[in-house]
């Protein structure tokens, strides 16, 4: 009997450790195990909670026909199709939004709303599991005949939403129906089968989400044959003419044999974080190689300093390297969000912190900008420069962008923590609580914060009894300044600054590993582990291939880039000369009712006669506010980078 408990026990140790991915250097914390508690972030979660998810349920509902085409499917009446062949899969990215909003707020309105959304889906599809109502309301004689037609995207998109639902509540009546469309798509595509290239980049990080809920291994190797199936010339249909393209698509060159960012900037966002996923779970080098090559060739050579990528409106993507111009910059916000999940992966493929640099730089500028103070109006674009013409809208005709942003910040928790073995790492700071089940126990961690604004990370630690464990807090890279040899932009001064890190009041040593501040204790319930991050005014250049940033220069404190908004400037921002050696302060201040930190400096401002010839200046206070914060106050100009000297002045105002 002893010996059958010891059996036992050893099978129990087996499956936990296995239950940890061995190919991955850091797993995420689950949002459903995260409590968002920050004063930055959790009015955002709870805007997003009503007023965002209002508007798209307002939008899907009542004035488009996203809703009505699952019930006409449903009727099998002959009835139209309303409006474009992918709007399938905004319903699905808004009920995502919803699952997560649900386990963080708990609105029982809420959650009855989407499971009437599920029913309806539910209800529309077909026997053999498959869900599209562009096509049954159309002719399914004509599905899966054309790769640019989103049928895989709105697939993938329906089964992140399920996989979202369930952990949000346990209900798999939404997961029952993705399991039945994945084992169609299985059924038609796959070796010996059809071959496919995915139009849109989507399913195959979906299907990888629902491997990890269902632990059908069919579902991995699916999503790694989608990879393998590009650059092989497999593409049919090409209703857009953009397809024939193969760079478009990602689509020229096999996933692993990728060296250089290309086309669509969402699908390539989408295509990069599924290949991340796929190696996370086989172990995959080539992937892995590919995708730094890739990376490389982003962040050094095609990203904004916002985080934006994607700089031509053309092709929604890529140009070619260091074509960054900022009144033009299109920026999609779908493209920033791709950039959080693809970074996340990378890092937790490596244990490396700058990819969380770059989340975090992406999160807090180009994304966030994509959401208005309000919650209910957003850009589909985000350029870095505007004469006062571009403003927020309340809905788009295709409008991927509103529940993408939706579903990032409901689905925040997922950003914040990582732990591998017994080392817990703290990737983003923000206000929140959660719990670790180490080796030898468990451990709570409750985060206290006023970042972005201020520096002070503070955690509390409550166990039962000690427990020996490694504690690793990101070091951002703005903090020490140190350009990596290929960085994009540099601080006009490389002053090293180092974090402070104490333990119950006292200055502790630690280590630096990887971008992370490393620290390993004994820990006792009720320790207070205090990080301090200085929270300076940086200046920021770019290196002189981008010719649009030239003798000009950018301001950011802490993770958040800065520009000048007219609003706050006599109703105007081009007309401001920012010589490198005056110095800014910060200022506390309100965006209507958003409590930001602006940035203060007197500068020369430029003034032209009406004979349009002679010029002079003044000086004046300027104020720089947050750029996520621009165009919430009506149309104003608006700049990120200014000119540092009258050189490179240019009047539009």
């Amino acid at each position: 009997m002893k010996n059958y408990f010891v059996i036992l026990l050893s099978l129990f140790f087996v499956v936990q450790l296995n239950s940890q991915n061995s190919n991955v250097k850091i797993e995420p914390v689950n949002f459903s195990k995260v409590t968002v508690t920050d004063a930055f972030w959790k009015p955002k979660m709870d805007l997003v909670a009503t007023k965002t998810l209002a508007a798209c349920i307002y939008q899907t509902e009542e004035k488009t026909g996203r809703i009505r085409n699952f019930e006409k499917v449903a009727r099998n009446r002959g009835e139209k199709h309303e409006g474009i062949f992918y709007d399938d899969s905004d319903v699905y990215k808004a009920i995502e939004a919803m699952a997560y909003s649900i386990k963080t707020n708990k609105d029982k309105a809420l959650e009855a709303k989407a499971d009437e959304w599920i029913d309806k889906i539910a209800s529309a599809q077909l026997q053999d599991g498959y869900l599209n109502t562009f096509y049954t309301l159309t002719g399914l004689d004509k599905r899966w005949s054309d790769m640019s037609m989103h049928e895989d995207y709105c697939g993938g998109h329906m089964i992140e939403a399920a996989v979202a639902y369930y952990d949000a509540t346990g209900k798999r009546k939404f997961l029952d129906v993705v399991i039945k469309w994945a084992n169609y798509f299985d059924s038609v595509f796959g070796p010996g089968k059809r071959n496919w290239v995915t139009g849109h980049q989507e399913l195959e990080l979906a299907l990888v989400k629902l491997y990890r809920v269902t632990n059908d291994k069919k579902y991995l190797n699916l999503a790694d044959w989608l990879l393998s199936e590009r650059g092989k010339k497999h593409a049919v249909g090409y209703t857009w003419s953009d397809w024939k393209d193969t760079l478009y698509a990602q689509d020229k060159e096999p996933v692993k044999q990728q060296t250089q960012i290309t086309g669509h900037a969402v699908r390539a966002m989408y295509l990069y974080t599924g290949a991340a996923d796929v190696a996370a779970h086989t172990g995959d080098a080539d992937y892995l190689k590919a995708m730094r090559t890739v990376w490389e060739d982003v962040v050094y050579r095609n990203m904004y300093i916002t985080g934006g990528i994607g700089s031509a409106g053309s092709n929604e993507g890529f140009s070619k390297d260091y074509d960054l111009p900022n009144e033009q910059a299109y920026c999609e916000t779908c493209a920033s969000v791709g950039m959080v999940f693809w970074n996340q992966r990378m890092n937790s493929l490596t244990g490396n912190a700058e990819y969380m640099d770059v989340l975090e730089r992406s999160l807090y500028n180009a994304a966030l900008d994509g959401l208005s103070l309000s919650g209910d109006k957003f850009f589909y674009g985000n350029p870095l420069a505007s004469n006062g013409k571009k403003s927020r809208q309340e809905w788009f005709g295709t409008a991927c962008c509103p529940s993408n942003i939706a579903r990032l910040i409901a689905s925040l928790g997922n950003y914040i923590y990582g732990y591998k073995d017994e080392k817990i790492f703290v990737n983003l700071f923000v206000g929140s609580e959660t719990s670790f089940n180490l080796p030898k126990g468990e451990m709570k961690l409750t985060m206290q914060t006023g970042y972005p604004w201020k520096g002070d990370v503070k955690c509390v630690l409550n166990m039962k009894k000690k427990i020996t464990s490694t504690i690793a807090f990101r070091l951002p890279g703005w903090v020490t300044g140190t350009p990596a040899p290929g960085d994009l932009y540099h601080f006009t001064k490389n002053t090293t600054e180092m974090p402070e890190l104490l333990v119950n009041g006292n200055p502790v040593k630690f280590d630096l590993q990887d971008g992370y501040v490393v620290v390993k204790n004994e820990w006792k319930d009720n320790d207070v582990i205090e990080y301090k991050l200085p929270m300076t005014i940086k200046k920021v250049t770019a290196r002189n291939e981008l010719k649009f940033n030239n003798d000009r220069i950018a301001l950011q404190r802490g993770p958040i880039v800065y520009c000048i908004e007219g609003a706050d400037n006599n109703g105007k921002a081009w007309n401001v000369i920012s010589p490198i050696s005056i110095d800014f302060n910060a200022e506390d201040f309100k965006i209507l009712a958003e409590p930001v930190v602006s940035l203060i400096a007197n500068l020369p401002c430029i003034q032209i006669s009406s004979d349009g010839f002679t010029v002079s200046s003044t000086m004046q206070k300027v104020r720089a506010i947050p750029y996520y914060a621009w165009s919430n106050r009506g149309n104003n100009a608006m700049q990120v980078w200014l000119p540092s000297t009258i050189k490179d002045f240019k009047v539009n105002n």
